[in-house]
Formats: structure tokens, C-alpha cells, sequence
């Protein structure tokens, strides 16, 4: 017991001095949450899955590494913030209390100042959840799946108001590039509840999506298949039988995304046949799903990486420094997820060898999955879970969300035979867990991977284990 608590004040030390050294950094600035787009030749996404039966690659976590800055744990401090009663439009008729649960844990996803820094695994694939749920919500009693431009004008703006009251940062709209129109989903032909039921098959859509599996939707999915298959099927307003979506340029006219639009409509009624817990955690898996399939850092050309390591093995140390260098830029002070971190990795890599680099220079310069995550002291990063987490709140540990694969598992320098990664396939070969060099042996505890409990600290509070 005294060993555990041990290594519970260690980890509450070494991390709170990591994102405390993090949002000072980061300050006021925001981050737009968004994809990052390659010129075509540079373009490096992970595949779709494979066809078959196959368990989901899980990363099990290491040993905290060493921390060469030893200092006090802190005391837990909270928010400074003081709640308020937001003022509402008055045009927005939906009964709010009953949307409590779903609303505080978006405001807790995505307060302040910590949204910037999660905006693009934690805040906003929660905030999209509250959208579809808020639309269901409001289509309820007027037996529609979708918002008109007036009351959607209306909600939006009671939505941000009551996030904001509740201490949500101001500018989720900015970070998640949100706006009323997400909750009209105008382009869908289907609108109105009775139509939708009379068009898609409800009972296989229901089956597929009450219960959504997180270690196996985006490797061997049954919802997303699904919610596709009825989005297809309305966006031709059901003239057409669903049997392949192989169909050319389907629900597509001159740059409106029908389809999509459409798959609004039918995350709409699923919200309204599940429970709000059900429904958001359908939803975060999805958007992890899609979340973990791009690298949300920029990469520019690597020029000065490129003319210092183009013989890296006979000028290491200006090869590292301009690797390192380049790396710290790229950043963009926002943590990723473990399954992010492999795939700017490896498109970094494909990148670099692209452009002439043949020595595996991760390997020579000691360069970590944590290295493309946010960092302090130059030596320590979080990595978030691919799986959805939240920001948490209790009395005793203050404001926390979950860290995991925190060590210094080495980046993998890709094969310059790969073309694209699939992070489903069994016959992938993971980098190896660190080894103790007491013992020998790994110091990875579990295939499954028991996340580490971060402590986050603001500016104006602390938050230790």
C-alpha cells in the first residue's frame, strides 16, 4: 500500500508540473479543431479496416518515466469561476432541465481554459453529441427531426449561453466549427419522424446502435455501417432500395453534402429511442472512430530535418537538434490521442523519406510517441486514450481527465514499403515495451491498458492526484 501511494504522489507530481507548464504556454490562444490537409503526394491516412473477424489493437501503458525535476505535490484547488443564470432568448422552446446531464458534461469538457488543448478529442466530438441530442430533444414534441432556421437561430445561441454560465469556453463555435445550421441538416429530404420510420428498417438501425462496443466499433463496426445505410436510404427520400454503397457521387449535388446532412437526421432519431447516456456514448465512440484516423498536427516541408539528416549517421547531433527542433514546433500545444500520435509519426516519417531521409532518425534522436503531444520540461507528455474520456470534477482530486501510454515508447519509423497504416490489422507490429533494466522483462502491465489519472492545472488552480 505505501509503494501505491507512492507512485500515486509521483505521477500527481510529474503531471501537474506538465500541463500547469502547458496552459501557461498556451494562455488565450486557440486552436480550430480540424483536419489537417497534405498536398495529395503527401497524403498519409490510415486505412479501412480489413474484412474479417479480428480484435482491435489496444497500446498497454509503461512505467512513469524518471523525473528529473522532483518538486512538492500541490493541493487540489478548483474553478474560480462562479456559475450564473444565463440570459436565454426566449424562442427556444425545449425544456432544458431535462438536457442537465448531457449539458454539464459538455461544459466540463470543454471548460476553461482547457478547451483549446482538448478541442479535438474531448470537447468537440462532445459538443456534437449534445447537438444531435438537443435536436431530438426539440423535435420531440413537434414530431420533426430537425430544427427550422428561426428556432435553430434561437437554440444555438441558448445552447452557448447555458454552456458558458456553467463555465464552457466562449468560443467552442470557433474551436469546433459550429454553427446553427448543424442543427437544420437542410439538404435531407426526410424531416418529419413518421416518414423517417416508414423509410428505414428502425429495428436494424436500433439493434445496431443501443449498444455500442468501444474495442470493436471502429475496427469491426456495426453501427457506422448502419447509420450510413439509412442515411443512403432517406437522402433519396426511400425511392431507392439501400443495397450497396458503391454508388458513385450518392448524395452529393454541386458541393452539398446530402448524405451527410442526412446522417444528422438519423443521429436525431437514435437520440430520441436511446437514453441520453446511451446515445452520447454511441456518439463519442463514432467520433473517436473518426478522430483517431488523422494526425491533427501540421507538418510543413521539413527543409532544415531534410538538410541536416540526409546522412544522419555521420552528423547525429545537428541531425537531432533539427529534428527536435522541428518537432517542438509542430505541436501546436494540443494534446493527441496514442493512435494520433502513431499516425503523425509515421506520415512525419513517410514524409521525411520522401524527401531523402534513409536512417531511421527517431531511433537516433530518442524521438517518442509522447514527443508529438503537448510537453513540458522537454521530457514529459501525455498521450489521451483512443478510447472517449472526459474531464472529471470531484471534491477530493479537483478537475482530471486520463493520460495513457505516458512513457517513453519510442515513435515508429516507418517501413518504406508502406503505403497506408491500419491500426486494425493483427499482423502489425507495435514498438516494444520499454524494458526495466533491473529485471529484464517489460514493465507493461496489461493488453487493455489502465490509463494513468492526469492532474490538469489552470492558471488559477491546482489539480493533484
Amino acid at each position: 500500500m505505501e509503494s501505491s501511494s507512492s507512485g500515486s504522489c509521483f505521477q500527481g507530481t510529474v503531471y501537474h508540473w506538465v500541463v500547469l507548464f502547458a496552459v501557461w504556454l498556451c494562455g488565450s490562444q486557440h486552436v480550430l479543431s480540424q483536419e489537417t490537409t497534405l498536398e495529395p503526394k503527401d497524403k498519409f491516412l490510415l486505412s479501412d479496416p480489413p474484412i474479417g473477424l479480428f480484435d482491435p489493437i489496444e497500446i498497454s501503458p509503461s512505467v512513469l518515466p524518471h523525473n528529473p525535476n522532483p518538486v512538492e505535490p500541490l493541493s487540489p484547488m478548483y474553478p474560480n469561476y462562479t456559475s450564473y443564470d444565463p440570459v436565454l432568448t426566449g424562442k427556444c422552446h425545449v425544456n432544458f432541465s431535462a438536457l442537465s446531464y448531457i449539458i454539464d458534461k459538455t461544459a466540463s469538457d470543454c471548460s476553461i481554459p482547457l478547451a483549446p488543448l482538448v478541442a479535438d478529442v474531448i470537447c468537440c466530438p462532445q459538443v456534437n453529441s449534445l447537438m444531435n441530442i438537443f435536436q431530438a430533444a426539440y423535435g420531440t414534441g413537434n414530431a420533426t427531426l430537425v430544427l427550422n432556421q428561426a428556432s435553430a437561430n434561437a437554440c444555438f445561441s441558448d445552447i452557448m449561453s447555458i454552456l458558458a454560465s456553467k463555465g464552457a469556453n466562449t468560443n467552442i463555435p470557433e474551436l469546433c466549427t459550429l454553427r446553427p445550421s448543424n442543427l437544420i441538416d437542410a439538404s435531407c429530404p426526410v424531416k418529419d419522424i413518421s416518414s423517417f420510420e416508414k423509410i428505414v428498417n428502425v429495428s436494424k438501425l436500433i439493434d445496431a446502435c443501443s449498444s455500442v462496443d468501444p474495442l470493436k466499433e471502429c475496427c469491426r463496426p456495426v453501427c457506422q455501417p448502419a447509420i450510413a445505410e439509412a442515411a443512403i436510404h432517406i437522402s433519396s427520400g426511400g425511392a431507392n432500395m439501400f443495397g450497396s454503397s458503391s454508388i458513385p457521387g450518392t448524395g452529393s449535388v454541386a458541393g452539398i453534402d446530402i448524405v451527410g446532412d442526412c446522417k444528422g437526421v438519423v443521429h436525431s432519431w437514435l437520440s430520441m429511442k436511446l437514453s441520453s447516456e446511451e446515445a452520447n456514448s454511441a456518439f463519442r465512440v463514432l467520433s473517436g472512430c473518426k478522430v483517431n484516423k488523422v494526425c491533427p498536427l501540421e507538418f510543413d516541408e521539413p527543409a532544415s530535418v531534410v538538410k541536416a539528416c540526409g546522412k544522419a549517421s555521420s552528423s547525429t547531433p545537428s541531425c537531432c537538434a533539427a529534428l527536435h527542433s522541428y518537432i517542438g514546433t509542430r505541436q501546436k500545444q494540443i494534446f493527441v490521442t496514442n493512435l494520433q500520435a502513431i499516425n503523425c509519426a509515421t506520415m512525419f516519417g513517410s514524409m521525411l523519406q520522401k524527401a531523402g531521409v534513409v536512417d531511421d532518425i527517431y531511433g537516433l534522436c530518442d524521438i517518442d510517441l509522447k514527443d508529438f503531444s503537448l510537453q513540458a520540461f522537454g521530457q514529459q507528455g501525455c498521450l489521451l486514450r483512443s478510447l472517449p474520456t472526459d474531464i472529471e470534477f470531484d471534491n477530493t482530486t479537483g478537475i482530471s481527465f486520463t493520460c495513457d501510454l505516458s512513457d517513453n515508447i519510442a515513435a515508429p519509423w516507418p517501413s518504406s514499403s508502406v503505403q497506408s497504416l491500419s491500426l486494425c490489422a493483427p499482423e502489425m507490429s507495435l514498438p516494444a515495451l520499454p524494458v526495466s533494466p533491473k529485471s529484464g522483462s517489460s514493465v507493461g502491465t496489461s493488453r487493455t491498458g489502465i490509463g494513468v489519472l492526469l492532474p490538469l492545472v489552470f492558471l488559477t488552480m491546482t489539480i493533484s492526484i
